[in-house]
């Protein structure tokens, strides 16, 4: 579900960056031949993303969730020179799709994808990080937050999507499917933590912004 006007989301496409012809390339594969392609983060919010990691120059950013690559390659453009984005997906059937991306965007050199659950994996990643951006399964959001905050570099950036679940949070909690209670949880939990900068953005599915100060 996306919460902006579909008239208002193309006009802020056509003024916007232009998408790269190797994501445009990319989209066109995933939803020509991957499962449930609206996973893609798409042109606006793909520009979105890029544009924060431009702002920050990140050194190291870490992502949970790579699907086809499409968020990876976005968050690349801004990494400061010798920097390194480490990106996790439990999914290795669409390993090959992410790696041939990541070879035609130029960005291979700094892209590291380790295939298996994050749950597992976070413990035993030792490096600390400028950005994360958490796009996986909706369940462990809480659990992935936990793993990584203490990883995240003092005025870094966390950055959640889906948050608005296509609207389900805001359905009366005794209705809301187990997925949509971890969101809704997830958000409660950010919210009320005073330690952490947040706002949260009604683009495409709801990205939310979290600083930790």
């Amino acid at each position: 579900m996306d919460f902006i006007d579909e008239a208002i989301s193309l006009y802020a496409e056509k003024h916007s960056g232009k998408e790269p012809e190797v994501l445009q390339e990319l989209s066109r594969e995933t939803q020509a031949r991957i499962l449930y392609p609206r996973m893609l983060s798409g042109h606006l919010q793909g520009r979105f993303l890029a544009a924060v990691s431009r702002m920050l120059q990140p050194e190291s950013i870490l992502e949970i969730g790579t699907y086809t690559g499409y968020s990876a390659i976005c968050l690349a453009e801004g990494l400061k020179p010798g920097g390194k984005l480490l990106t996790l997906d439990a999914n290795d059937e669409l390993r090959d799709i992410a790696m041939r991306y990541f070879e035609k965007s130029g960005y291979a050199h700094c892209i590291e994808l380790i295939n298996g659950d994050a749950m597992k994996l976070l413990p035993e990643i030792k490096s600390t990080f400028d950005l994360v951006f958490i796009d996986a399964d909706k369940i462990n959001y809480s659990n992935y937050f936990d793993l990584i905050i203490d990883r995240v570099k003092k005025g870094g950036w966390i950055l959640a999507d889906n948050v608005l679940w296509s609207g389900n949070v805001l359905l009366e909690e005794n209705v809301q499917d187990p997925e949509t209670k971890a969101i809704h949880a997830f958000n409660i939990m950010v919210r009320d933590n005073p330690k952490l900068f947040k706002v949260l953005l009604p683009l495409r599915d709801g990205l939310l912004l979290i600083q930790k100060q």
